[in-house]
């Protein structure tokens, strides 16, 4: 270690990071520490009552009506999930009991070299969900796996370990998506995705949305319908989940490859920051609530045991090592949050927006990742995120405006990042992010008010599944703001996915888009792509509009 750079607690002052003052922002923050705890504690003793077990269950209609999926793989094992749910849309339809599931992993998809087995309960507790930690798995390899409760057989499901935390891996590739109203289109890039060829699938929040129905319009209509009205209580929001989980195309993606997923807003509410709702909702309502919702977010992800909400929150913020090639750096920007500037919405900075003790991560999980970030020997260091990292003045001519719910509105945090990035000489950076439904491409300056400054890193912008309906490709505004933003250097307003393929000498971004989400079975096409180079920060295009690919 360069002896003449800063250390990561120099970095991370205390006296820098935390104003000395117990402010109306701070107050709030202690009061909801402890309506949290509370609440915690009497969800955790409810945890801990015996439930009746059921050994042999018998069904009114089928069970897996949600499918399977497979997440949070390691080189030697695998998140398995499913739901019990034979009436998925009124709390599942199950009686108040334990049902023995019998799972089953194979290295074929006919099941004849069966690799491990064994029985899990689908607890009541949880709206009878399984989650299954398979591990003792070969490093890099695809299995194939499924459920059996009573008589009934699930879907098969198809999911692959991570390679070797030593391995040479020659490359790796993987989606990222976010944003998918249920009401706003078809999840036809989900039928797509399942179509590749991928390692993973990364998901950067927005899984479920919380409007009541017809609340949120499209611009190119609501095709279809939530069915409830706001969620409030765990139950509706365990409904919430299972609608969304009854589409077809999301089963498929689901059991098509392994998820890592984290959440962003709309899994509670828009724009709520740490325990601070974004409307006038009484605070402890609001925690309640959000406890309610990060529980049925845990019951319905392949996310392992750890995971479970405690103390009314759950750490998901996380590492993943692909082999000597990347690593990824999943961040929560939504729980450890101050709240947001100015009011929030579209604002000047100010002397409240750029305090510069003003935390997007907390204090804790920032120091995790300058730590991860110090430690690795990846060739890529990947963050995966899910607000706008790079700067975006949208405001054409003298003067800014700013997006205070992105990192726009928390730029200290921000510079203390690009700072250590710089000093350290952290190389291959890459930023994946979602929210903005819409496809970016921008490269991260040390110092995004000097445009002459280095370029550190690159970040990916990734569009809607559906959120905002069929979008369009481009709009009258953007050239400007382009020019606005000169590390900007690409804008699409499709639906989609993104697509990486990484080696260790180049990363390659696809950005996948479909014409259209207000009617199912729409193609899709490679709309731009964009090539890093190994040790060459910035962003090169390698496509022409000539060279778009077709499927379907």
């Amino acid at each position: 270690m360069d002896k003449d750079k800063p250390s990561l607690d120099q970095w991370l002052d205390p006296d820098f990071l935390r104003s000395k003052r117990m402010d109306r922002r701070s107050f709030l923050q202690e009061v909801g520490r402890i309506t949290t705890l509370s609440l915690s504690l009497t969800l955790s003793g409810a945890l801990l009552k015996n439930v009746p077990v059921e050994a042999a269950p018998r069904f009114p209609s089928y069970p897996f009506t949600l499918g399977v999926a497979s997440g949070d793989p390691m080189p030697d094992s695998v998140v398995l999930w499913t739901r019990l749910a034979p009436d998925p849309l009124n709390g599942g339809g199950m009686p108040p009991r334990d049902i023995p599931v019998r799972w089953e992993v194979a290295a074929d998809e006919g099941f004849r070299r069966i690799v491990q087995s064994g029985t899990a309960y689908a607890r009541s507790d949880l709206a009878h969900t399984v989650h299954v930690e398979v591990s003792g798995l070969q490093p890099d390899r695809q299995y194939f796996y499924r459920f059996k409760a009573g008589s009934e057989l699930s879907p098969v499901g198809r999911t692959k370990t991570l390679p070797a935390p030593d391995a040479a891996v020659p490359v790796f590739t993987f989606a990222f998506a976010s944003c998918q109203h249920f009401e706003h289109g078809y999840y036809t890039a989900y039928r797509r995705m399942a179509e590749e060829d991928l390692d993973l699938i990364l998901h950067l929040g927005d899984y479920i949305y919380e409007h009541g129905t017809g609340e949120y319009l499209s611009p190119s209509g609501n095709v279809r319908s939530h069915n409830s009205r706001k969620p409030q209580t765990l139950e509706e929001y365990r409904n919430r989940h299972a609608l969304y989980k009854t589409d077809p195309e999301l089963q498929k993606a689901h059991a098509a490859f392994p998820w890592v997923v984290v959440w962003d807003d709309h899994e509670v509410e828009n724009n709520y920051a740490g325990t601070v709702p974004q409307g006038e909702e009484e605070r402890r309502d609001f925690i309640r609530r959000r406890t309610a919702a990060y529980r049925a977010y845990y019951e319905h992800m392949p996310l392992r045991s750890r995971f479970m909400p405690r103390q009314g929150g759950i750490q998901l913020y996380r590492r993943f090592r692909c082999g000597n090639l990347a690593d990824f750096h999943v961040l929560d920007t939504r729980q450890y949050r101050d709240d947001q500037a100015n009011g929030d919405g579209w604002k000047p900075p100010s002397r409240e927006s750029t305090e510069p003790n003003r935390t997007l991560l907390g204090a804790e999980q920032e120091r995790w990742l300058l730590n991860g970030l110090e430690r690795s020997e990846a060739q890529w260091n990947v963050i995966a995120q899910q607000v706008f990292f790079s700067k975006k003045d949208v405001r054409i001519g003298d003067g800014e405006l700013l997006n205070m719910d992105s990192w726009d509105g928390y730029p200290a945090n921000r510079d203390r990042i690009l700072k250590f990035i710089t000093h350290k000489g952290i190389s291959n950076l890459v930023v994946l992010t979602g929210d903005v439904h819409s496809n970016w491409a921008n490269e991260i300056k040390a110092d995004f008010d000097r445009p002459d400054s280095p370029t550190v890193g690159v970040e990916f912008v990734g569009t809607s599944i559906t959120s905002d309906g069929d979008g369009f490709d481009t709009r009258s505004d953007i050239r400007r703001i382009l020019a606005e933003n000169p590390h900007i250097k690409f804008f699409n307003g499709q639906r989609g996915y993104v697509r990486c393929t990484v080696t260790p000498d180049t990363w390659r971004t696809d950005y996948r888009v479909l014409p259209y989400v207000s009617r199912p079975d729409a193609p899709i096409t490679t709309r731009a792509t964009f090539v890093v180079e190994n040790g060459r920060p910035g962003l090169r295009r390698a496509d022409g509009e000539s060279s778009m690919v077709t499927i379907g």
